[in-house]
């Protein structure tokens, strides 16, 4: 009897240790931590300018079949439209993002999310006035908002100047 119980007791075990790597060996390549370290960027929101102006709108989307993070940016006046798409390379083990608007301007960036930022940086951008990085950055503030960076640095790491900073505030649902 104590035979049978033991043999039982193995079959369930082995059963259930078996389901568990299954499980395991089924978990999605995005659903590690780096996938996840933008994803406080995720949301459907407003944006604001440094006066609490209304400035546009933002719909950022996780894309899990693709490991993506998706933007749909629209400028409160409409005439502002751009998508970026956001992902993690597991190669270069660096976040990659590339931007692209209704007016042909396309950027790519990348980086690393460090102390609660994600900081992304374009390759030097050649210029008759000087050469320069765009550097973007976005800070997870504790209060639930998101605030957008970005500069124009010279090749020195000194700043040029800001060519945009965005608060972004969650819609209401």
């Amino acid at each position: 009897m104590v035979r049978v119980i033991t043999v039982l007791v193995m079959l369930v075990l082995s059963y259930f240790f078996s389901k568990l790597d299954a499980q395991n060996n089924n978990t999605s390549p995005c659903s590690s931590t780096e996938y996840n370290q933008f994803n406080f960027w995720i949301g459907n929101w407003n944006v604001y300018d440094s006066e609490n102006k209304l400035i546009g709108q933002n719909n950022i989307k996780e894309m899990p079949n693709a490991c993506t993070i998706q933007e749909n940016w629209t400028s409160q006046n409409g005439k502002s439209l751009g998508t970026s798409y956001s992902y993690y390379n597991l190669a270069d083990k660096k976040w990659h993002q590339l931007w692209i608007d209704n007016q042909g301007y396309v950027l790519e960036t990348e980086g690393n999310f460090t102390e609660n930022k994600m900081i992304l940086e374009s390759k030097v951008i050649k210029n008759p006035k000087g050469d320069y990085i765009n550097r973007i950055t976005w800070t997870n503030n504790s209060d639930g908002t998101v605030t957008q960076i970005w500069d124009f640095v010279g090749t020195d790491g000194k700043l040029i100047r800001q060519a945009f900073k965005g608060i972004y505030k969650k819609k209401n649902s």
